[in-house]
């Protein structure tokens, strides 16, 4: 453990101590969450320590991201745990911005960055404005804490392939780093809105991974028909009790549809049980296909 977690608010705190680091010459790694951290998150930091001298975690709940009768409002805060845990794991620096402080001019007139195409496919297109929102804040991160690398989870995939296409063109000088989805015992990933699931729901939520593991060995076992795969997963979700929002096999750089000569693949899924929208995703090509 480092010492004692300091945490701030303001910008200009921000900026201090990072021009403190800097100007030692620590190099900085950071962690863009948005609370209610759970062990993945917890992952994401041990991450980025082992490959850096300072880490800096963020926690904003960001309203940009979160489209009309999504969940923003009763998204769960929980700051007093999440400084605790992140003291237990020697961060250095949390930062805590309020809305008014990262959008001073109002969300409707911020300036905004958008990642065209890749961010109007998958969960894109179900949620319109989310990726804006991320790749605004993402980009807004970047600019006041400067970082030489952020990690990112692998479970929010389309979100790591828009981050890296924005970094790429935009010319951003921070590495991306992609971390494998920390799971439960049961093979769920972790994630803040597993909480919202009812005790049925959290029994029957594993068998999302489980269709994406099937999908993953039928591709390794030679099955390249993609549309009859997609629409074998779509019908194990339903029989499985979930309402699907979508079940693809993609190309795993860009996300493209795959093709039968395609062999770096993700599976990606996303799908309703009662009102929680679980979402997961595999990489086929680290199953040997």
């Amino acid at each position: 453990m480092s010492g004692e977690l300091e945490t701030v608010s303001d910008i200009e705190s921000l900026r201090e101590c990072i021009r403190g680091w800097r100007s030692a010459g620590k190099r900085i790694g950071f962690v863009p969450t948005m609370g209610n951290l759970h062990q993945g998150h917890l992952a994401l930091v041990r991450e980025a320590q082992r490959k850096s001298d300072r880490c800096v975690v963020s926690l904003f709940v960001n309203p940009m991201q979160f489209g009309a009768g999504e969940d923003y409002d009763s998204y769960p805060r929980t700051l007093e745990q999440d400084r605790a845990k992140l003291q237990d794991a020697g961060v250095e620096l949390l930062f805590t911005p309020s809305v008014s402080a990262i959008y001073p001019v109002g969300e409707d007139q911020q300036t905004r960055v958008e990642v065209p195409g890749i961010s109007h496919i998958l969960c894109g297109a179900s949620r319109p404005r989310h990726f804006v929102g991320v790749a605004t804040i993402v980009c807004k991160f970047f600019n006041l804490v400067q970082p030489d690398l952020a990690v990112f989870g692998e479970k929010d995939y389309q979100q790591l392939i828009v981050i890296r296409r924005m970094v790429a063109d935009l010319a951003i000088p921070v590495d991306i780093l992609g971390l494998s989805t920390v799971r439960e015992a049961d093979g769920l990933a972790k994630s803040s809105r597993n909480g919202y699931l009812s005790a049925d729901e959290r029994a029957l939520a594993p068998k999302l991974y489980e269709t994406l593991r099937l999908t993953a060995e039928a591709l390794a076992a030679g099955d390249r028909d993609i549309e009859q795969l997609e629409a074998k997963g779509l019908e194990r979700l339903r029989t499985a009790g979930f309402r699907p929002d979508y079940f693809a096999i993609r190309r795993a750089h860009d996300l493209a549809p795959a093709t039968r000569q395609d062999h770096a693949l993700v599976i990606l899924a996303a799908a309703y049980l009662g009102t929680t929208r679980l979402i997961d995703n595999l990489n086929a090509a680290e199953q040997h296909i």
